[in-house]
C-alpha cells in the first residue's frame, strides 16, 4: 500500500524500558492518534540514556521522516539528558528559558513546594525550540525542527500529543476493516495473497487465533479509500461465506 501521508517515527528513550522494568505504552497510544490524523508511523525504536546513542537516533529518524516523536527523559534528575541530546543532535545551545522556568515557578510555588535546582533542570530547552504545553504536571516538552520531544510517564505524554497534533498538518486518515474466518492461516494464505493483488493500494493482513481449540483467522484489510476497502471486504466474504464466520 502506497500513500502520499506525512511520515513519522516514535524514539522511546529509557534504561527502563530495555531492562524490561517498565513496559511501554506510548508507541500504541501514539500510533492510534496518528492513524486518526493521518499521519503514517513508519518506524518505532528503543535507545537507552545513552548520550551518543540518542544524538544518532534523532539525526537518522529526523533525516528519513516528517515526523519524530520521543518519549522519555526529560525530567529533573541526573539521567534525563534528552534535551541535552536534542541540542546536541541539532548544533544548538541549551540553558534554562525564562517561559519554561516562569511555568515551572508557579507550579510549585502554587503547591508550596520548593522550585529547587533539581527541577529548574526541566526549564532547560534547547536554542529557538517551541514548547508543547503540559497540562498534567507543567514541565514543557519542545519542538525542535521536526523532532518533538514529550515525557515518557504515559498520562503525562497522551496529553502533549493531544496538543500537539492539532498544530501539525495530516493526510488522509487509515480506514480499516476486520473479518473473521474460522480456518487457519495456512488455508486463507492463498486466495488472500490473490486478493491482494488486485487490490495494491490496500493493505492486507492476517493474524491466527485459537479460540476454544479451533484455529481462526482475523483478515484486516487497511486503506485510504473507504469505497475501496468495502469493495475487497466484499470480495473477501465471497471467498469465505459467513458460514465460516464465527
Amino acid at each position: 500500500m502506497t500513500s502520499k501521508n506525512p511520515t513519522a517515527a516514535i524514539l522511546i528513550i529509557g534504561d527502563e524500558i530495555l531492562s524490561g522494568r517498565t513496559r511501554d505504552a506510548n508507541m500504541y497510544h501514539l500510533a492510534g492518534e496518528l492513524t486518526r490524523a493521518g499521519i503514517d508511523l513508519k518506524e518505532a525504536r528503543v535507545v537507552s540514556d545513552d548520550r551518543a546513542a540518542i544524538v544518532e537516533a534523532v539525526r537518522a529518524l529526523s533525516a528519513k521522516y516528517t515526523h519524530v516523536f520521543t518519549s522519555g527523559g526529560i525530567g529533573p534528575t541526573h539521567d534525563d539528558i534528552t534535551a541535552d541530546c536534542i541540542a546536541e543532535a541539532f548544533g544548538r545551545t541549551i540553558d534554562v528559558r525564562d517561559d519554561a522556568k516562569a511555568l515551572l515557578s508557579a507550579h510549585y510555588e502554587g503547591r508550596g513546594v520548593e522550585f529547587n535546582e533539581a527541577r529548574m533542570r526541566m526549564a532547560r530547552i534547547p536554542e529557538g525550540a517551541v514548547l508543547i504545553e503540559n497540562p498534567v504536571s507543567i514541565a514543557p516538552g519542545f519542538s525542535v525542527e521536526n523532532v518533538h520531544v514529550m515525557a515518557g510517564v504515559p498520562n503525562i505524554f497522551s496529553a502533549m500529543v493531544a496538543g500537539l497534533l492539532p498544530t501539525l498538518t495530516g493526510g488522509k486518515p487509515l480506514l480499516s476493516q476486520t473479518y473473521r474466518i474460522n480456518r487457519p492461516e495456512s488455508a486463507v494464505a492463498q486466495p488472500l495473497g490473490t486478493l491482494a493483488e488486485k487490490y495494491p493500494a490496500l493493505s492486507m493482513g492476517s493474524y491466527p487465533f485459537v479460540q476454544n481449540g479451533a484455529y481462526g483467522t482475523n483478515i484486516v484489510i487497511r486503506g485510504q479509500d473507504g469505497a475501496l476497502v468495502e469493495a475487497a471486504m466484499m470480495e473477501l466474504a465471497k471467498l469465505f461465506p459467513a458460514d465460516e464466520q464465527g
